[in-house]
């Protein structure tokens, strides 16, 4: 019986010693699970495991403002033009169609959008066409380096016109025309000059330009004052009405201004190709700014302001076209769809711009609206 009683009391004792510990647990706030620290990557949050990354949807589109309209890749569209044109320049025209420069074959070229017909005119022998643009009578004017002068077709009879250069213009390398609002074309000469010819006199006078060789583009702002940029002197040149011409250094040294347009407040606008930057220099103020292009290797070659103040540029790096909103300060790229279509000149009329990709052989536009 004593045996009985000292099992009885152990086993009593053993089921307390298992129980209590429950009761105690039960009777306590629960307690929140330990997490240890991730191993140390140096402040860099390791990548999740493919099952584990997140899915991110694309960003909404975002509406630009009313004068920088989106642009889908069915507004671009190339006009293939001769094997062999060599199309430097454009200049459409008031009647629909647009003239082009093929630079190769020494002529004179028109493209026809709504047929996707050319037809090209014999400006010469040794003719070397450059520029080109649409004067005040309606006519395609032509710088033409192989020649060495201004060219005038007549749009209805195709009869070419020559205004040679005197002698003090010899070599000039004949590059880019403008008209000012007086209607006297404006045109630079690579190897060092710049001048004016008046097509009531038909006389082309020739002006030596500061720091010698590189007036490269040309144009005159609604004021009637006239600009070039100079890619070997890396300035803009303000040519004054005797003749002279004033040396506007760009903030940036060496910048390799290449060509220039004028927006409607007349703001002159620089494609910088050294530095893949766009310039903008502001008569009234006298102040400069810059802004790089996008990309990893950007080339800005041409330039020009469409009738809603947005500026256009070429980017031979990224074989695109660019839009600058100068009021957003925003830049838009729009890849063409041929390469290397090294796009050298821009120019448009309301709602297109065009461009002559010179690697291709085509003729390129888009159309904005």
């Amino acid at each position: 019986m004593k045996a009985y009683r000292i099992y009885a009391y152990r086993t009593r004792w053993m089921l307390l010693a298992l129980v209590l510990p429950l009761l105690v647990s039960a009777c306590q706030a629960p307690t929140q699970p330990t997490v240890s620290a991730p191993p140390s990557t140096g402040g860099v949050t390791p990548p999740l495991p493919p099952s584990a990354q997140p899915t991110v949807a694309p960003a909404p589109a975002v509406t630009p403002p009313s004068a920088a309209p989106t642009i889908s890749a069915a507004q671009i569209q190339e006009f293939p033009v001769p094997s062999g044109s060599g199309p430097h320049d454009v200049a459409p025209a008031p009647d629909g169609t647009v003239w082009y420069t093929a630079q190769r074959s020494g002529e004179l070229g028109r493209l026809d959008p709504a047929t996707g017909k050319t037809r090209h005119v014999k400006l010469g022998d040794r003719s070397a066409p450059h520029g080109v643009v649409v004067g005040p009578d309606g006519a395609p004017w032509v710088t033409d380096g192989g020649l060495n002068a201004i060219v005038r077709v007549d749009p209805i009879t195709e009869t070419v016109q020559r205004f040679p250069l005197p002698a003090s213009g010899a070599g000039a390398s004949l590059h880019t025309p403008a008209f000012d609002r007086a209607g006297i074309l404006w045109f630079t000469g690579q190897s060092g000059f710049f001048g004016r010819l008046d097509p009531a006199t038909g006389q082309p006078q020739v002006f030596r330009a500061p720091r010698g060789a590189g007036p490269y583009g040309i144009a005159a702002t609604p004021d009637g004052t006239v600009y070039f940029a100079s890619l070997a002197g890396s300035y803009l040149g303000r040519i004054e009405p005797n003749g002279a011409a004033t040396v506007l250094e760009p903030p940036t040294a060496r910048q390799g201004a290449r060509r220039v347009w004028s927006d409607s407040r007349g703001r002159l606008w620089i494609s910088e190709w050294n530095v893949a930057q766009v310039g903008m220099f502001d008569p009234a103020t006298g102040q400069w700014r810059e802004w790089r292009l996008p990309g990893e290797r950007p080339q800005p070659y041409a330039i020009y302001v469409d009738d809603a103040d947005q500026v256009w540029l070429s980017d031979f790096g990224a074989n695109a076209l660019v839009r600058f909103d100068p009021a957003q300060e925003k830049f838009e790229s729009f890849p063409l769809p041929s390469s290397p279509a090294n796009v050298r000149q821009i120019l448009g009329r309301p709602g297109e711009v065009w461009g002559a990709e010179s690697g291709v052989d085509k003729l390129v536009v888009v159309r904005t609206n």
